[in-house]
């Protein structure tokens, strides 16, 4: 089965126009990528899904569309309506009779038709209208025909409604006769192109699911977010989450034939935890993760990074992530081999094979085995012994065979073939397991993925990975004398380039980078900014405001959460450092000029981003160089100077240290890092270089 692209769920309303401003009990729609969007009545909603699902579908995608109404009613229940057990004649009869509008519709006369075709008062129960309909109960003790109640589905989850309510809490009812015409709409748009399960047994561009956001969605919905929103945004993410194995089993799970043949069944139903497993994410930090111990006034720099090591953690969900889609992705889980590499001896190069105890001292003359050993085509028997066969680079070696000879060393006609021996038992052979034995450990979790990483994973026959969901870091730059760079600006303002910078450091070291833009010196706009971008970040790195002054508005509301440490480091550049968690999302308020944004990027954001990412801590350890300048040190902190290699291979650094010049930074492929005590460099002498790739970039 080919993995869905992308899973959209829908939260269904049988009701009416609900208005302009998004609530509840409405219609809502999220793709497992994009947020929830809210729709005031159907007609909206089919017109956005129809121009949806045809551009998917012409872009060559598959997409899981799932809705939470029933899909059919209990086994035997719709052939008194239709005359038939076909879950879609039912579908088709209801489309003829329901008539939708904004503004009103039908449902309960509807479902009154329906009922006369049973026995007694039939099973469809609940009027939300004052008038009284014929043949449709408002209570649902008044029913008198022989009715089964619950589906097959119904019975197994646990406070799931009846299909018969159309009025009042739980009518799915209502839902279901207001739905079940659009579904049928799809069908006759899309035709091949569409599937309804478990209806329809084949894979198609679009499969429709019949699923259920209280089965697996347990946790509430963030402070201000409608719940019906953040439930189908949930949802999404966990199918999406899935395997593609994961969803192939789930789509073809061993279901009660009713469901199968007439009632529908819902997605998931008794593998909750699998499906709310891939939704599991880490608490966050406590508010006192960065305090520094008592009488700490100014931090050096390795009792900096002990700190943030001890007390960070990874804050991300585990996910599976298809093998090709997976570079640049944290492992989360060890990758085992699933068998070995090579998993039979083959050749290695083109050449003849026989049993190396076959031969005598001396030039060798073996006569030819019919047929040959390609790659991917195993010759068919035995080699006898004394015989030699033709074997092909990548062949998995013959029965009988233990040695090649290249073909290069051979003189052949159509009956022999003769060599020189001594040829060494085994040679031009790959063992099986040579690479990786099935079962070994072939990569490590913590390990961010690369290309090559990906190959040998692939060579063990994995097709997915665990891996953890990328950190989503957001990048905020503050201060009233900044201008956005290509807008005109006056004399007194500066161009904000740490917010491009930073979200480029963001993207190098492989997490999602959030531009959540420019806060003014407004204490107010600024918390309601953190506010915000907490709920939807993982880490945040603000720039400027990160001192103790009038205007360092990041400390001041940091402060304000009882969560600031604003630690002083013994550095140059970038001294000041405010550290703090808001809502429990980390807060790193690097310095503003620029110079000291960068350093304190990587220094401090790189490391613990790989710890908040599941990747671990990496101090840069760099090597050893000869120095091509000449400057003297005083003692009480550590430095950091832009430099580069020349052509020799000395360090040469940039000629100013001044933190606002940036064109140092476009200078130079690493930094030159000078310790804590004093120390005169002269030409020559050995320094260490931290080029810029143990950073992440």
């Amino acid at each position: 089965m080919k993995p869905f692209d992308r899973v959209l769920i829908v939260d269904w309303s049988g009701g009416n126009d609900r208005g302009p401003r998004p609530k509840a009990d409405a219609i809502w729609a999220a793709f497992n990528d994009t947020p929830a969007e809210y729709f005031r009545h159907r007609q909206a909603f089919e017109t956005w899904l129809m121009t949806v699902l045809e551009a998917e579908i012409d872009a060559g995608h598959r997409v899981f569309l799932g809705f939470d109404f029933p899909f059919g009613l209990p086994e035997g229940m719709a052939k008194p309506i239709t005359g038939q057990d076909d879950p879609f004649a039912f579908w088709n009869w209801v489309t003829e009779r329901v008539e939708d509008a904004p503004k009103r519709n039908n449902r309960f006369d509807v479902g009154a038709e329906a009922n006369r075709a049973f026995e007694g008062v039939g099973p469809f129960w609940g009027n939300g209208l004052a008038r009284d309909i014929d043949g449709l109960p408002r209570k649902g003790r008044s029913r008198t025909a022989q009715v089964t109640e619950r589906r097959l589905a119904e019975a197994d989850a646990k406070g799931a409604f009846p299909v018969w309510q159309l009025a009042g809490v739980g009518s799915v009812g209502s839902q279901m006769i207001m739905g079940l015409p659009v579904l049928q709409r799809l069908r006759l748009k899309f035709g091949d192109d569409i599937s309804i399960w478990p209806f329809d047994a084949h894979d198609t561009a679009v499969k429709v699911v019949e699923v259920w956001p209280s089965l697996t969605v347990r946790s509430q919905a963030p402070e201000g977010m409608v719940k019906d929103a953040w439930q189908v945004e949930t949802v999404a993410r966990q199918i999406a989450a899935l395997s593609p194995r994961e969803q192939y089993d789930l789509l073809h799970e061993d279901i009660p034939d009713a469901a199968r043949a007439e009632e529908g069944w819902i997605f998931g139903l008794g593998q909750e935890a699998l499906m709310m497993a891939t939704d599991l994410k880490p608490p966050p930090l406590s508010n006192d993760c960065f305090a520094l111990p008592p009488g700490h006034h100014w931090t050096p720099i390795e009792d900096a990074w002990q700190i943030l090591q001890d007390r960070l953690r990874c804050v991300v969900p585990q996910q599976k992530t298809p093998l090709a889609e997976a570079q640049g992705y944290v492992l989360a889980k060890d990758v085992v081999a699933l068998r070995s590499h090579p998993p039979a001896a083959n050749a290695a190069v083109d050449g003849y094979g026989f049993a190396q105890s076959s031969l005598t001292e001396g030039d060798q003359l073996l006569p030819l085995h019919p047929g040959r050993a390609a790659a991917g085509v195993p010759l068919q028997g035995s080699v006898p012994d004394g015989f030699a066969v033709r074997v092909l680079t990548g062949a998995i070696i013959p029965d009988g065979v233990d040695t090649l000879v290249l073909e290069e060393d051979c003189a052949i006609n159509d009956t022999h073939i003769a060599f020189r021996a001594p040829v060494k038992k085994g040679a031009n052979m790959r063992r099986a397991g040579e690479d990786s034995e099935a079962g070994e450990v072939v990569l490590r979790a913590g390990r961010i993925l690369r290309p090559q990483d990906i190959a040998l994973a692939a060579s063990v026959g994995v097709g997915e990975l665990t891996t953890f969901a990328p950190l989503r870091i957001g990048v905020l730059s503050t201060g009233d004398e900044l201008a956005v760079p290509g807008t005109p600006a006056d004399q007194a303002q500066v161009y904000d380039a740490n917010r491009p910078m930073l979200l480029g450091l963001a993207r190098s070291w492989g997490c999602t980078a959030l531009d959540l833009g420019h806060a003014p010196d407004d204490r107010d706009a600024l918390r309601e900014i953190l506010n915000r971008a907490s709920e939807r970040c993982d880490m945040i790195l603000t720039s400027g405001g990160a001192s103790a002054g009038d205007e360092d508005h990041v400390s001041a509301v940091l402060e304000d959460t009882g969560s600031m440490a604003l630690w002083r480091i013994a550095l140059k550049p970038g001294r000041p450092l405010a550290l703090g968690v808001w809502n429990g999302t980390p807060v790193f308020g690097l310095p503003g000029n620029p110079v000291a944004a960068f350093v304190c990027a990587l220094l401090f954001g790189y490391p613990s981003a790989r710890l908040l990412s599941g990747a671990g801590w990496a101090k840069p350890s760099g090597y050893i160089v000869p120095a091509a300048f000449k400057k003297s040190k005083r003692e009480g902190r550590r430095e950091y100077y832009r430099a580069r290699l020349t052509p020799n291979g000395r360090a040469e650094v940039f000629a100013s240290e001044g933190s606002s010049r940036v064109s140092g930074l476009s200078w130079a492929t690493g930094l030159v890092e000078m310790g804590f005590d004093a120390e005169d460099v002269n030409q020559g002498d050995p320094v260490r270089f931290l080029p810029f790739a143990e950073f992440g970039i």
